[in-house]
């Protein structure tokens, strides 16, 4: 055998089966030297065994290689009906991804299979996961739900019938258990001073409603309190309330309403695959944020998203002051603990933001502590211009305005910062302090958004509010000190509320009057409001010529779109969209414009029938009803195509009920 030669396995066990033999005859070569007779019979018999040995070994190869081939028929037949008849859609494709071949279970999934077709007119998922090099994917055909494997190598798909596993696992997830809270919104402001009759028959009838609504959808229901009910349900039967669109809102208003007091319910829910004790934070959370953006709607949080339904109507003012009381005392205790105290407004202020701010400062002040506000000179546009420079020749004024390297520089452990006019941490003026303060307080009157200050120690929300300016006018009225404001701080805070009430038009309630007339005589003067609200000629120009680019989009509907390229004041394109709302026969105005910094502005306004802050809230901005707006990245004419889908939106859920996410 050569060198590098090797004996195969079969070889080398046939070798050793001719052994026995190769001795035998070896002794018979030695016997035959004496006994060589019996030598030859030896040889014989030998000769003999040798011959049986090799024709039954033959017969046993034989006899394998039938089995063998039998086998490999087997093999090959239950390959080709597996590969035919098995419940396993497959199917192979070409280069041009088109169907060279599929089995029978294919042609059953896809009724227009055919040799030749193009995978996109199967479905697009194919061609989808072919691009992307996709193993896997669900595919669903009618009320059928396959599981699709791909091997882009042999270019073959294969389909596995998932409907059953995917039934049970639908049926898990519709038995998941759904907690909510109920509240009605006004309870005690709407029952103060009527009879205990009409209050008992008002009760009653509430409780009617919520019970018959409650047993038509398969919830469990219990009044906690005189204002509060608990509910438990499935996942199954909230998604019936979703395509109801909670109807129970508009029914529990419209009855109350007919005894001539309307009420109004706010409806928190938790659900998702969380624990039960998650899933009833989870129901409070979302009851705070329903009643932080005014009430009358429901929030749905699950799984980190949140869904909001109904919120069409205004918030009732409240007319009790006993949570103003409460916060201004908590706010003094709060200052009162602080070392030092810093202000912030949000981006672009207005006259609400600034003016509230230096409501704040004078509260600091009355309990003797150091304040100040932050208010970057890149942030003083031509809406609060004005009134900057009435500040600059009040000197000791003008000195409690920082930037943010000095409002850094002032931060310690015991500063106190006091968030006025919004609260998103995304909006405010300098978002990096936020994170260096371990004491914040919120002062807002805005609706509550998801988006809000991480763990603030007091919030004081109140979207019924005109303005955060009345707000901190209140609170100014409940600090124990006989100082009176300078003349400038409450024309600065009635500026506040002039402007975000339009002059008393909008959003205006008895409190908002109230608080006016304190500021007024404490020496608010109204010329001097005026001149900070007046305009120049370059600036009326600037709004003609934005207003001349308006379109009546639909329904009333008004938007102006400013011309490309062209960069516009935050304040301005905010006033053009108040003056476009004065036009006759416009239910809602909107106004695109550019910014200094590259992004797009919408401002929107309404007379109240028109929501605006929900076709904000889609376009990812806020507000509210009357009064919203938002700033997106896109060019001006991308965001006026996406805002006439936004209106689209809410028209379309206007005439169905529907809701806005």
């Amino acid at each position: 055998m050569g060198s590098g030669q090797q004996v195969s396995p079969e070889r080398e066990r046939r070798f050793f089966r001719f052994v026995p033999y190769l001795l035998i005859v070896a002794l018979l070569f030695v016997v035959a030297v004496d006994h060589p007779v019996i030598a030859a019979i030896g040889a014989v018999l030998t000769t003999g065994l040798f011959a049986l040995h090799i024709l039954e070994e033959r017969r046993g190869r034989k006899s394998w290689e039938k089995y063998v081939a039998g086998i490999s028929i087997q093999v090959e037949d239950t390959g080709q009906d597996a590969l035919t008849n098995m419940p396993i859609g497959i199917l192979l494709y070409d280069e041009e991804t088109r169907v060279t071949w599929f089995n029978d279970p294919m042609r059953e999934i896809f009724d227009n299979l055919a040799m030749g077709n193009i995978l996109t007119d199967l479905d697009p998922l194919f061609v989808e996961m072919i691009a992307v090099d996709e193993d896997q994917a669900t595919l669903e055909i009618g009320e059928s739900v396959y599981r699709v494997f791909s091997n882009s190598e042999n270019r073959t798909f294969y389909l596995f019938d998932m409907t059953e596993e995917a039934q049970v696992e639908q049926q898990l997830v519709d038995n998941q258990t759904v907690i909510g809270v109920i509240y009605l919104d006004n309870y005690d402001e709407m029952t103060q001073g009527i009879e205990d009759q009409l209050r008992s028959e008002l009760n009653s009838r509430v409780t009617q409603l919520l019970n018959h609504w409650a047993a038509d959808h398969g919830t469990y229901i219990k009044r906690t309190a005189s204002d509060r009910y608990f509910i438990v349900t499935t996942e199954e039967n909230l998604r019936i309330l979703e395509r109801s669109k909670f109807s129970i809102l508009d029914t529990v208003r419209e009855e109350t309403s007919q005894r001539g007091v309307q009420l109004t319910l706010s409806i928190g829910i938790g659900c998702g695959s969380d624990p039960i004790p998650a899933l009833g934070l989870m129901a409070q959370s979302s009851l705070d944020l329903a009643l932080g953006r005014g009430g009358d709607q429901v929030v749905i949080k699950r799984d980190g998203k949140v869904r909001f339904y109904g919120g069409k109507t205004n918030p009732t003012e409240k007319r009790t002051r006993v949570r103003a009381r409460v916060i201004a005392n908590s706010l003094r205790d709060l200052m009162q603990e602080s070392s030092r105290i810093l202000i912030m407004g949000h981006r672009n202020p207005d006259m609400d933001s600034l003016g509230s701010s230096i409501g704040i400062l004078k509260l600091a002040e009355m309990n003797d502590k150091e304040a100040h506000i932050v208010l970057p000179e890149a942030e003083i546009g031509q809406g609060i211009r004005r009134m900057m420079n009435e500040i600059s020749e009040e000197p000791k004024l003008a000195t409690r305005f920082v930037n943010a390297f000095q409002a850094d520089q002032l931060i310690d452990d015991q500063a106190l910062l006091i968030i006025v006019d919004t609260h998103k941490p995304s909006l405010v003026v300098v978002p990096a302090l936020l994170d260096r303060f371990e004491r914040m307080v919120v002062i807002d009157h805005h609706r509550r958004g998801e988006d809000f200050i991480e763990e603030p120690v007091l919030v004081y929300l109140e979207p019924y509010a005109s303005s955060t300016s009345e707000l901190v006018t209140e609170l100014i009225e409940y600090q124990p000190t006989n100082q009176k404001l300078a003349m400038l701080e409450a024309t600065a805070l009635l500026a506040g509320i002039i402007v975000d009430t339009k002059g008393f038009t909008l959003r205006t309630g008895s409190r908002t009057f109230d608080a006016a007339s304190y500021l007024r005589s404490q020496g608010a003067d109204t010329v001097l409001v005026q001149e900070f609200l007046s305009q120049d000629l370059e600036t009326y120009v600037e709004q003609s010529q934005i207003l001349e680019r308006t379109e009546i989009y639909a329904a009333g509907m008004a938007i102006a779109t400013a011309e490309p390229g062209v960069i516009h004041d935050q304040v301005l394109i905010a006033q053009t969209a108040d003056q476009l709302l004065s036009l006759q026969g416009i239910r809602a105005a909107f106004v695109i414009a550019e910014l200094q910094d590259g992004r797009t502005a919408i401002s929107a306004r309404s007379l109240g029938e028109v929501n605006v802050q929900l076709i904000m809230e889609t376009l990812g901005g806020g507000g509210h009803l009357t009064n919203a707006a938002t700033q997106m990245t896109e060019s001006v004419l991308t965001v006026a195509t996406e805002l006439r889908k936004a209106i689209d939106h809410y028209l379309e859920d206007e005439t169905k009920g529907e809701e806005t996410e």
